[in-house]
């Protein structure tokens, strides 16, 4: 799964194999977009997305990289979880998509509300968002890891839906410290607890009180939220998930 060198690469004019190189020269993509890092370079990319990440949270091809880039132990454990339950390693063998192209938006719409698929749509009106705005990996040097960061990208406006939470500050903070619990991913560690310092002193106080301790323990108590087929359970009402999974309600 690793990116390897491609030994048919042709020799340095020197005759010693091209020492002269770059360290990477030789070296493909696992998959469309990916670009092999080095872990000096890796590093380097953690932490300037991280300034940049906390500086603006709202920029999300930082947040993307610094997910990438720090995610080396969080995504294989993700991994496996899938491979250890019979959806989510479906989900692995048929590598579903959300996205424009793959949801059809007018069947979603008809659904009763309170289903998945019509509360998610509606969570994508209310907030005007779109599911293609999510970046795809670039800096993963394993092709299935790529794909399971990829698909919690996808799945992070359902958690939004599932928990019933709007995209503005409050509601990514409360998101991040579900996820942060769930995933592991050190971008969502990072999002959960220095995104507040944003936050006014009224919303703090709620924060503090209600939402972080309903969000730890519903992120605690739920299973893995990556090893739901969301694409074959538009119809299921969101309660009727939401207990499924072990999310306790909204407070």
């Amino acid at each position: 799964g690793r990116a390897r060198p491609n030994h048919s690469e042709p020799r340095g004019r020197d005759g010693r194999g091209g020492e002269k190189e770059e360290e990477m020269e030789g070296w493909h993509p696992l998959y469309p977009g990916h670009i092999p890092t080095s872990p000096l370079q890796k590093a380097l990319l953690a932490a300037g997305s991280a300034v940049m990440a906390l500086y603006d949270p709202y920029r999300h091809d930082m947040v993307a990289v610094l997910g990438e880039t720090t995610g080396c132990l969080a995504l294989p454990n993700l991994r496996d979880k899938m491979k250890n339950h019979p959806e989510g390693y479906r989900i692995l063998q048929e590598r579903p998509r959300i996205c424009l192209s793959t949801l059809d938006m007018a069947r979603l719409q008809g659904l009763p509300d309170g289903s998945l698929g019509r509360e998610y749509v509606r969570f994508l009106e209310d907030n005007k968002v779109s599911p293609d705005t999510r970046m795809p990996p670039k800096f993963v040097d394993d092709e299935e890891l790529a794909y399971v960061i990829q698909r919690y990208r996808e799945v992070h406006d359902l958690m939004h839906t599932l928990l019933g939470m709007p995209t503005n500050m409050l509601g990514e903070v409360v998101v991040k410290w579900f996820e942060a619990i769930q995933t592991g991913l050190p971008m969502c560690v990072l999002g959960a607890a220095f995104g507040p310092v944003r936050l006014s002193t009224r919303k703090l106080q709620v924060l503090a009180t209600e939402l972080v301790p309903w969000a730890i323990r519903s992120g605690l108590n739920a299973s893995c939220v990556l090893n739901i087929y969301y694409e074959q359970r538009w119809e299921q009402p969101v309660e009727s998930l939401r207990e499924e999974l072990g999310i306790f309600p909204p407070p």
